[in-house]
């Protein structure tokens, strides 16, 4: 009985040897996609020198605030223009418009030449003038730069006819409607201009 156990066992264990050995592949560690991630958006560098401007802080068909903003008012004729860069004594790029003053209302002397600055991203945006023409402008006073800009954007340029009468467009209109002399009229001589305007600079 024993000896049969112990062949029994023997054969067992011979076959055991004698089975082909089988190869159990590493197992591989899972792989995922890489998360992606949003980039941050880039922004530009800012603007370290944008210069700030007055606003006429109340409705354009109001013609006393309108008036009463404005530094210097004056009709002229344009005789010079040059791009100035920004440099050491000059904070920002700026484009210099020299006039010939010919009719004055505040701020400036008729029949002299007034030079005026003004930030060269207006004259790109269209607060622009070219040599020769006539016009009646509303300009701030000059800010701490030395700039200054039309008085309510657009609404603070007039054009002028050969004769010397000031032009008004649509929206110039509403702003002058209740004026007595002024109102309703497109084309209206300097003298009752100015007086719209000095009366409007006096209601409260």
């Amino acid at each position: 009985m024993i000896r049969r156990c112990a062949s029994f066992l023997l054969a067992f264990f011979l076959l055991l040897s004698c089975a082909p050995a089988q190869t159990v592949a590493p197992r591989q560690p899972r792989r995922f996609a890489p998360e992606t991630q949003a980039r941050p958006t880039q922004l530009a560098e800012p603007v370290t020198h944008f210069p700030r401007f007055p606003v006429v802080g109340t409705d354009s068909s109001s013609l006393p605030p309108f008036a009463r903003a404005a530094g210097m008012i004056f009709s002229g004729t344009v005789t010079q223009i040059e791009r100035m860069p920004a440099h050491t004594g000059q904070a920002v790029a700026a484009v210099t418009v020299t006039f010939h003053v010919e009719n004055a209302i505040r701020g400036v002397t008729a029949g002299n030449d007034l030079t005026i600055s003004q930030w060269v991203g207006l004259w790109a945006s269209g607060q622009r003038y070219r040599v020769g023409e006539k016009v009646l402008l509303f300009l701030y006073p000059n800010s701490k730069l030395g700039l200054t800009s039309w008085v309510g954007g657009a609404m603070g340029r007039f054009a002028m006819d050969a004769s010397g009468r000031v032009l008004l467009n649509s929206q110039q209109l509403s702003v002058f409607r209740k004026d007595p002399v002024v109102g309703g009229r497109s084309r209206v001589h300097f003298s009752d201009f100015a007086l719209a305007v000095r009366r409007a600079s006096e209601e409260e």
